[in-house]
């Protein structure tokens, strides 16, 4: 991989700007009455993980591990909302999982990189 001019040039806020693809189409398909409830939700914290990636890259390094933190917050979150979406119906267990194997992979990266800023 060459130099990291740019979050966008970071594996993990691409991978990151994927997932919020993804998860808007598989949420297009929850009830509607679920509009302003768990889909905007879900999708408010699927959006923050590569925002706070590419917000805090352009801060110092202790900000930037800041915001890192922030995305793995906003990351956990989601996991929670994917799980109570897939327990009431409303997320088949075919896309529960490509969505958490795909969440997994982002925090694995975030750790590693929040490890890397950190020093």
């Amino acid at each position: 991989m060459g130099q990291i001019k740019s979050y966008r040039d970071l594996r993990v806020w691409q991978q990151g700007m994927d997932f919020v693809v993804l998860l808007y189409k598989v949420t297009d398909s929850f009830p509607k009455s679920e509009q302003f409830g768990l889909t905007n939700q879900m999708r408010r914290a699927a959006v923050s993980i590569p925002s706070n990636i590419a917000e805090g890259h352009v801060r110092s390094r202790k900000e930037y591990a800041h915001f890192l933190t922030i995305a793995l917050g906003s990351l956990a979150e989601l996991e929670t909302q994917m799980e109570l979406a897939q327990r009431i119906g409303y997320l088949p267990i075919q896309n529960f999982a490509e969505l958490n194997e795909k969440i997994d992979s982002i925090g694995r990266q975030l750790n590693v990189l929040t490890q890397k800023i950190r020093g």
